[in-house]
């Protein structure tokens, strides 16, 4: 089997080492076919920079890939980002990032929630029935830009709750009925495999995949898309064996994305 690997980040986002080229390397080594580069997006603005790439290291960014497909011309290497969807960038994702600089493809990601004017923190601050309901709001708002080729770590939410409950399947039936409506592929993600695990009533379990999650994607007519989210060289394609197995166990229909491939990796 040829892998194909949409979400990885490299040091610029102050959380991941290695650079493009590494990436591409070790993912060459691991039987790749495809392997996109989608660092956490620069903002003009600069928002959130604890967290991302300075906006002045954007071309530096798009140099770094362009080079790993220069370098590592055996795979095809994507040039992506992940992007938190803010209606004020919306334009600039479009124009700048997918026009004029001709990025592969943009992931939509919440790892911020808008509620009442202020963005909380998706992995840590989703605990009540308000804050999952604007947070399966916002993702649903970001598929409809048609914007995204899909939606990272839908269920990241696990990652605040004790358990899954009626409240957390509200929010996946809401996440899950806009993907299905919009068309738009959601995210299984390796990245919480190895995140500390969560100490919960019924036991311990990792933040993500959370199963019951898509356990309940079976029941729509969703596709998926499994994905490293490698922030070292070395997790280039970790987790992707057991991605799949949740693919298979319940019987999700894998999003094709190779319309993102070009003809050729021939440089402008």
């Amino acid at each position: 089997m040829f892998w194909k690997n949409y979400h990885a980040h490299t040091y610029r986002c102050k959380h991941a080492k290695g650079d493009a080229v590494h990436f591409a390397r070790a993912a060459r080594a691991g039987g790749a076919s495809v392997y996109g580069m989608s660092d956490h997006a620069a903002l003009p603005d600069n928002r959130w920079n604890n967290v991302r790439m300075a906006h002045q290291e954007l071309n530096d960014y798009v140099a770094a890939v362009r080079y790993a497909r220069t370098e590592v011309p055996e795979i095809t290497v994507l040039l992506g980002m992940e992007c938190e969807d803010v209606p004020e960038f919306r334009s600039y994702y479009k124009e700048e990032l997918l026009g004029r600089r001709h990025f592969d493809y943009l992931i939509g990601a919440g790892h911020y929630t808008p509620l009442e004017g202020e963005w909380l923190n998706s992995f840590s601050e989703l605990t009540n029935a308000r804050a999952l309901r604007a947070y399966s709001d916002h993702l649903a708002e970001m598929m409809v830009t048609g914007l995204y080729a899909f939606i990272a770590h839908p269920d990241v939410y696990g990652a605040c709750l004790d358990r899954w409950n009626a409240e957390a399947a509200a929010c996946a039936r809401d996440i899950l009925a806009a993907a299905a409506e919009t068309n738009t592929p959601l995210e299984i993600n390796g990245n919480g495999l190895h995140r500390h695990p969560i100490h919960t009533s019924e036991g311990t379990r990792v933040p993500y995949p959370w199963k019951p999650f898509w356990e309940l994607a079976a029941e729509y007519p969703v596709t998926v898309i499994c994905n490293s989210d490698a922030h070292r060289p070395e997790d280039a394609l970790r987790g992707l064996s057991e991605l799949h197995a949740i693919a298979e166990e319940n019987g999700l229909t894998l999003a094709d994305l190779s319309y993102l491939e070009p003809p050729n990796q021939a440089v402008a």
